[in-house]
């Protein structure tokens, strides 16, 4: 028999089946638990399995694209305000100038007005403007007499003070500032006398770049390469535009005359746009601008700077309105014979009248004769034929370049390019001559050469009587022959190019460097039998020909050269190209010189030399 359980124990000390029951309950809803939580369905565990690392770097790729796509939208919502403020901006400079316009106009009709209210007669005019001359005549005489008797002390003491001022323009300069034309240093720059500007001791380097002197980058830049510091510093300017101030006080703070190319037409007019009626000769001589030109000259006498003015370049030629005969040798631009000379001295008399003469170094420069038509260049008459007189001229200057087409016979010399219109100018008068606008293209490897002939040529005595240069220092693609075509005009175009330039002009016997004395010497050290131009191999001339006929009468000195006229910029315009061989001289007279110009053609304007 077993022994008894903890179970039989309990019963048999409580009795009764009460308690059994109770724990068979619980065993039995225990149980049916046990079997819903069985029954149920599982629901799987989820594990996250490891990211791999392409989904990494597309996750990451993903928000960088977000953060671009923002950083987009802020940029897009700043340009949007930039925009609106600009254009705020322009509306109000609009109106301003409106209003500067406005004023100006009735400026010039309450002048109108007093001036007829005053009664002034035509013969009183007439006496005004002899007396005029007169002045011009006596003024230019003393300032000749003076500057011979100032020499090289009064150069010297200007250069020291230039030297000053540059210095301490130096420290304050900002390479990308571009002032407003109306800004103006308290302070103005130290210059030399104007005495002493008309007769320079030491020959002249001006430069033309793209944005000097608003902006002096890219001059700074050539005159680093180069080595010597230019001396000019040259700028466009169209007669739709005011007097600019700070053109003239930055060129002096560097201690650089300014030199001015000053274009009867807007500035930004097309070079190959030689009808504008709007700015024929005529007009000019009939007043129509006199208001611009009396304000003009008014800035320029408050100012109170010197300046070189360089007014309607190139007038021998057929690619500007103010020329007065097209190619064929028809009226241009409704212009008659002798208005060119007109033109100038009525301008000159302003200036004369308004007490801006005593500012201003007049320069007259034609463009060099090879590429002409014959009528043009056979002889001095067309060229004497627009000369305004000693009076009005300070300097006369030549625009001329080394450029294709080349012809068979032409050489790299100085005087193949400039003999023949040299000869010319000096047959007529004996003013200082500047070489107002000149260059030299890559095309043809000869670059070099004409740029050593040409600082060679002025070690010669002969030549002293040029008194500098002004280098066209930009690229210009123009058609040419049919053909398009680039001109390197750059001094630095190439290594050679620049090496042939920076040491001419560093020769002291060419006279851009040093004193009188000093070229003296270093041509006495190199003296020898004075060259003579010798022929080299000429650069092959390209298929095309130039635009319009021109006469086939040469002459025993030279052959004419097709030679465009081109533009860099709005204003600028290089030069037709050599033609003559040797050292020309002035050719006999035509037998039949043309009386008068022959009345305009419709014929839709010349076209422009390529």
């Amino acid at each position: 028999m077993s022994e008894p359980t903890w179970w039989t124990s309990l019963h048999a000390r409580r009795g009764g089946r009460g308690p059994q029951i109770g724990a068979l309950v619980l065993v039995l809803s225990l149980l049916g638990v046990t079997g819903v939580v069985w029954a149920s369905p599982r629901v799987p565990t989820v594990v996250s399995d490891p990211m791999s690392a392409q989904e990494q770097a597309l996750l990451a790729e993903n928000e960088a694209l977000r953060n671009s796509l923002d950083a987009r939208e802020t940029e897009l919502a700043d340009l949007k305000s930039s925009q609106a403020k600009a254009s705020a901006e322009r509306a109000a400079a609009a109106q301003r100038e409106a209003a500067r316009k406005s004023a100006a106009k009735a400026e010039a009709a309450s002048q109108a007005q007093a001036d007829a209210a005053s009664g002034t007669s035509s013969s009183d005019a007439a006496a005004q403007r002899a007396e005029a001359a007169q002045r011009s005549a006596a003024k230019a005489a003393s300032e000749r007499a003076l500057g011979a008797a100032q020499g090289r002390g009064d150069d010297l003491a200007a250069q020291l003070a230039n030297a000053r001022a540059q210095a301490a323009a130096a420290q304050a300069q900002t390479p990308a500032e571009s002032p407003s034309p109306a800004a103006t240093t308290a302070a103005k720059p130290a210059t030399p006398s104007l005495a002493s500007l008309l007769a320079p001791t030491q020959r002249q380097f001006g430069l033309y770049t793209t944005q000097a002197p608003f902006n002096w980058a890219e001059f700074d830049d050539v005159k680093t390469k180069v080595g010597t510091s230019p001396t000019m510093v040259g700028y466009f300017q169209g007669w739709d535009g005011p007097f600019r101030p700070d053109a003239v006080t930055r060129a002096w703070q560097r201690g650089m005359m300014p030199l001015l190319t000053w274009e009867s037409r807007p500035l930004a007019a097309a070079n190959d746009q030689a009808v504008d009626p709007d700015y024929s000769l005529p007009k000019i001589i009939n007043g129509d601008y006199d208001a611009y030109l009396h304000q003009y000259a008014k800035d320029i006498a408050a100012l109170g700077l010197p300046l070189g003015i360089r007014l309607d370049h190139e007038m021998n030629g057929s690619w500007y309105p103010w020329g007065e005969r097209a190619w064929g040798g028809n009226s241009l631009n409704g212009n008659g014979k002798g208005d060119y000379v007109k033109m100038w001295r009525h301008v000159h008399d302003i200036f004369e009248a308004e007490g801006a003469h005593a500012y201003v170094v007049w320069i007259w420069a034609p463009n060099i004769v090879n590429a002409l038509p014959s009528w043009a260049k056979s002889s001095a008459w067309y060229m004497r034929s627009l000369y305004p007189g000693d009076d009005y001229v300070d300097w006369v200057g030549l625009s001329g370049y080394f450029r294709p087409p080349y012809k068979a016979d032409q050489t790299p010399t100085f005087d193949y390019t400039f003999g023949r219109s040299l000869a010319q100018l000096r047959s007529f008068t004996d003013k200082p001559i500047l070489l107002a606008e000149i260059g030299a293209s890559e095309i043809g490897n000869n670059k070099p050469a004409w740029v050593t002939d040409l600082f060679d040529a002025f070690t010669r005595p002969e030549n002293d009587d040029i008194i500098g240069i002004a280098w066209f220092n930009q690229t210009v693609t123009t058609i040419s022959g049919g053909q398009r075509v680039t001109n390197d005009w750059r001094i630095a175009s190439r290594g050679d190019s620049l090496e042939a330039f920076s040491a001419g002009v560093a020769n002291p016997a060419a006279g851009f460097v040093g004193t009188v004395a000093e070229r003296d010497a270093a041509r006495a050290e190199t003296a020898s039998p004075t060259p003579t131009p010798t022929s080299t191999t000429a650069a092959p001339a390209p298929t095309g020909t130039a635009t319009g006929t021109e006469s086939a009468a040469t002459t025993a000195t030279a052959t004419a050269s097709a030679d465009p006229t081109e533009t860099a910029t709005a204003t600028v315009t290089p030069t037709p190209t050599p033609t003559g061989t040797g050292t020309a001289t002035a050719t006999a007279e035509p037998s039949e010189e043309p009386s008068s110009s022959p009345a305009p053609t419709d014929s839709g304007g010349p076209s422009v030399p390529d």
